[in-house]
């Protein structure tokens, strides 16, 4: 009953991520991907996916900073590099603490949401959504590939809507403007 509920949830977070990357400001595609990192956070944490679940929790702080970014100056570099440093000692627990086993392809495997966090901390930093999609477009097949290892149906189907949509983005709002 637990794995059915994680995926509901996540399927749930997978609507709000998807629709992120239609919007035009940048303000509002953060604000969709706090809600939807808030219920991953739950859909990792129920699957046993800690790493997944624990890298969430940092996404929403992250775009809760980002959000308040007057207020916390949220554009200054100190905050990417300490988000970064969170996303990798989050890699490192995993090792530790959580007692993921130090094999070639788990060291691997957790590695690569980690790499798509930074890579999206980069992206919020930037000053606008065209420069979110743009680097997600990298970002989001790590995430597939981690949902994927993981068994999160939400995940799964959310990274590959948001491939799509991610491209939608940019040929309606980048690549249109650009003509």
């Amino acid at each position: 009953m637990i794995k059915i509920i994680a995926q509901i949830i996540g399927i749930v977070a997978m609507i709000f991520n998807i629709f992120s990357y239609q919007c035009k400001n940048k303000r509002l595609l953060i604000l969709m991907q706090f809600c939807g990192a808030s219920l991953f956070c739950i859909n990792y944490f129920l699957l046993g996916a800690y790493v997944g679940g624990m890298l969430n929790v940092l996404s929403v702080l992250r775009a809760a900073v980002f959000l308040a970014k007057d207020k916390l100056r949220a554009e200054h570099i100190a905050w990417q590099i300490g988000f970064g440093i969170c996303f990798f000692v989050v890699y490192g627990l995993s090792f530790t603490v959580l007692g993921t086993q130090a094999s070639a392809f788990n060291l691997i495997t957790e590695l690569l949401p980690v790499i798509a966090m930074v890579l999206a901390t980069i992206g919020y930093r930037l000053k606008n959504a065209a420069a979110i999609r743009k680097i997600s477009i990298f970002a989001s097949p790590m995430w597939l590939i981690y949902n994927s290892i993981v068994g999160s149906i939400g995940g799964i189907i959310c990274e590959s809507f948001a491939l799509v949509s991610i491209i939608v983005g940019i040929i309606r709002h980048d690549i249109k403007k650009a003509e």
